[in-house]
């Protein structure tokens, strides 16, 4: 059940912004930023938010970076008076995350589907982490507790208890545990601030290696692990640079994941972290300013994990459609 029913006085954050006709992605850049954001469309290039500190802060970097691409800005806080009244536009967001939760819905029906005709593989494995990672992301603006997330909360969780239970079959029947896998079940340590060779190593040990990985982030060369703990990308690690690859190569040689496409994100990493230009791949400055963009805007390392992951699971993907050379 949502909140309307509860809904008293409420104040509002209005964004009102007028953008140049050039460049042309500007507008694009501002659009998917008030997605992200959870914000509605009010009236033409008026966009509302429920008002609280956090609300506040988004609108107040956001207006930062359209003033940056040469465009008028106007933040406020507003009641509404007349043409609109807060149960009416409390419900224009409760529809945009319920269209939110059925596109979720749709895909997470659509892994249930590969769960019921095939053995559970490292990609299904992969799809349902990153279905719970939306699913927290849609939650997190979801701010009048819209009906569509208990639906989705439900699938979620019981295929994320399907793959459990039939991981945990599997590991029975062959005579496995979990602990016995040297790259399954370990918390994997990390240095604090996180940048591209350990957000793309993260990435690839959580959706290709083991989906339920642990990540601690600690302080530099001092470190000493504990039982079942295992560090990467750091002084003296079980898995960090050898000769001239950066630790993402090292994990994908050493995890036998013989995959084209993670290949190539290999090559994109290598040059950034290592800056030889050995690959010179197109796309590795766009990637090398996004993950800067990330780490320049997230503090909390466990953020710049999730947003860069979502980089590399698009950049994956687009590498599936198309050649990765």
């Amino acid at each position: 059940m949502n909140d309307v029913g509860l809904l008293t006085k409420t104040v509002w954050l209005l964004l009102i912004h007028q953008l140049p006709a050039k460049p042309a992605y500007a507008r694009v850049k501002v659009w998917r930023r008030l997605q992200v954001l959870g914000a509605v469309t009010v009236k033409n290039a008026v966009y509302a938010l429920p008002s609280n500190e956090e609300t506040q802060e988004d609108f107040a970097w956001l207006a930062r970076e359209i003033v940056e691409l040469g465009g008028e800005v106007l933040v406020c806080e507003a009641s509404l008076v007349e043409g609109l009244d807060d149960r009416q536009l409390a419900e224009m967001f409760i529809a945009a995350r319920n269209d939110d939760y059925a596109k979720l819905l749709e895909d997470a029906r659509s892994v249930e589907r590969r769960l019921d005709g095939e053995p559970a593989d490292t990609e299904v494995a992969a799809q349902v982490v990153r279905l719970r990672r939306q699913l927290g992301e849609v939650a997190a603006i979801d701010f009048f507790s819209a009906d569509g997330r208990d639906v989705a909360e439900r699938l979620v969780t019981t295929l994320e208890t399907r793959l459990q239970e039939r991981s945990d079959a599997m590991n029975l029947e062959q005579g496995l545990s979990a602990t016995q896998s040297p790259l399954m079940g370990k918390v994997w340590v990390t240095r604090e601030h996180v940048q591209i060779d350990r957000i793309a190593s993260a990435w690839l040990v959580r959706r290709f290696i083991d989906p339920k990985a642990r990540f601690k982030f600690v302080p530099g060369r001092s470190y000493l692990p504990r039982s079942g703990e295992v560090r990467f990308d750091m002084f003296e690690g079980e898995y960090t640079h050898e000769g001239d690859r950066c630790t993402f190569e090292v994990l994908l040689q050493r995890a036998a994941l013989d995959d084209p496409a993670l290949a190539a994100i290999g090559e994109i990493i290598h040059d950034i972290d290592l800056k030889d230009g050995k690959y010179g791949r197109e796309e590795t400055a766009g990637i090398r300013t996004v993950m800067a963009g990330i780490a320049a805007n997230q503090r909390d390392d466990e953020q710049r994990l999730a947003r860069g992951g979502a980089v590399l699971d698009d950049l994956y993907e687009s590498f599936k459609v198309g050649p990765a050379r």
